[in-house]
């Protein structure tokens, strides 16, 4: 099931180490895992070793959330030293944030592949339009909530981080924008909290891709495939810092563009395997 033309997995393998420089990058620059870049290329290297449709998305999500534990660590550590991280939402998000995983992993077990595919579209074009065509005026509130709401929250970044193999950042920017944030205290905060979230989606990935071993390549674990671990998380953990030191140069406005345009670039990648 698994033979590989070895021409074409070279040139997968190139784009991967390619994707692992442009993925660290973006994690520092965005605060993001950078998942939207790590899912595509992962997915047309497992549709070349033949992984069956039914767990190949699932497995792109899964190994994804692992690669970018350590980039996540190091966009979060220097990000840190800026002092720009929003130590107070960090604390209200990451319990929540945590469930939110549980939750997308449980769904990774159970779902169909094409539903994964369609939660990326749709949350990645919905921020992309936002940051694009988004006013200094579009406000929810000056002020972020309490209680429930806030708690609320940070469940819908963790389950979105968990269904589309990315670390919420996209998502952690938009609701802190939207209620008053910087975009680089947003950048910042979100780089801090994919660090339990991509932390507890690999576990959550290996748990539920089990039952499926049998479909899954060689040298994976569940969900996660540590070919793809050791390939791309290296190189995307070494590029983070210099993503994190160019997004504290640059003007609030080119980095909302900049973010925008990747992530509408994202999801019409993925549009493009649901409707062909």
């Amino acid at each position: 099931m698994f033979s590989v033309p070895i021409g074409e997995l070279a040139w997968l393998t190139s784009a991967i180490v390619v994707a692992a420089v442009v993925t660290g990058i973006l994690a520092g620059l965005f605060g993001i895992g950078g998942g939207a870049v790590i899912v595509p290329v992962l997915y047309e290297v497992f549709r070349v070793l033949g992984v069956p449709e039914e767990v190949r998305m699932q497995l792109c999500v899964g190994t994804s959330l692992a690669i970018i534990v350590p980039t996540n660590i190091r966009s979060y550590l220097a990000h840190r030293a800026k002092n720009m991280v929003l130590p107070d939402v960090l604390r209200q998000w990451a319990v929540p944030s945590v469930i939110g995983v549980a939750v997308g992993a449980l769904a990774a077990a159970v779902a169909p592949a094409a539903w994964f595919r369609l939660a990326f579209v749709v949350i990645a074009t919905l921020i992309a339009l936002k940051l694009l065509l988004g006013r200094e005026s579009w406000r929810v509130s000056d002020q972020l909530p309490s209680g429930i709401a806030m708690r609320a929250y940070g469940f819908l970044v963790g389950l979105a981080s968990s269904l589309m193999g990315v670390s919420g950042g996209s998502v952690a920017n938009a609701i802190l924008t939207l209620h008053g944030k910087s975009i680089h205290n947003a950048v910042a905060t979100s780089a801090g909290l994919g660090v339990p979230i991509t932390i507890a989606g690999t576990v959550g990935y290996v748990l539920a891709g089990l039952p499926h071993q049998a479909l899954l390549p060689p040298l994976s674990i569940g969900y996660v495939s540590l070919v793809g671990f050791a390939v791309m998380a290296p190189v995307a953990s070494l590029t983070a810092s210099y993503g994190a030191r160019l997004a504290h140069r640059l003007p609030k406005r080119t980095l909302e563009i900049a973010f925008g345009l990747f992530l509408l670039a994202a999801a019409m990648r993925f549009l493009l395997t649901l409707v062909w």
